[in-house]
């Protein structure tokens, strides 16, 4: 089943149906450790607002203009942090987070890339590398949970 899908820059009307699907997208992630308290999944729409006003978020859209994936960004000093990452579980295994990777690294071009993601997101680790990000620290965040850092220079 192959779907035409188009990236683009969310606008701010968009913001809710994002919302909708993290909240969806990132049960995954809480099954992995058991809970759903992730940050993911306890963001505020004004959180998510302040995200779009003082960033990039962009959207992948189907055939049927229903936002199936989304990534945001934003720059410090020459670093691009990259975050939340989202394929609706529906889409998974396609490319489209490869897909989202790249057009978010194109909005900011010739930066250092810097993202994290949990050791236990396995998939997200090998994705990050596939695209050439490498680790680079890790911190634990309490006994479940660390994170590592990866970033593509």
């Amino acid at each position: 089943m192959k779907f035409i899908l188009k990236i683009c820059q969310a606008s701010f009307d968009d913001l809710h149906e994002i919302l909708k699907l993290q909240y969806l997208s990132y049960q995954s992630e809480a099954a992995l450790f058991g809970k759903r308290d992730i940050p993911p999944l306890k963001q505020t729409p004004d959180e998510l607002a302040d995200e779009y006003n003082n960033g990039v978020i962009l959207k992948m859209v189907n055939d049927e203009n229903t936002i199936i994936g989304s990534v945001r960004a934003k720059e410090d000093k020459g670093t691009v942090y990259i975050g939340k990452l989202m394929v609706h579980p529906n889409y998974r295994h396609n490319g489209y987070g490869t897909r989202l990777i790249k057009e978010i690294e194109e909005y900011f071009p010739n930066k250092r890339y810097e993202l994290f993601t949990s050791t236990r997101s396995k998939d997200n680790i090998r994705l990050y590398q596939s695209l050439g990000y490498k680790i680079f620290d890790s911190k634990a965040i309490n006994d479940e949970l660390q994170f590592v850092y990866m970033e593509k220079v």
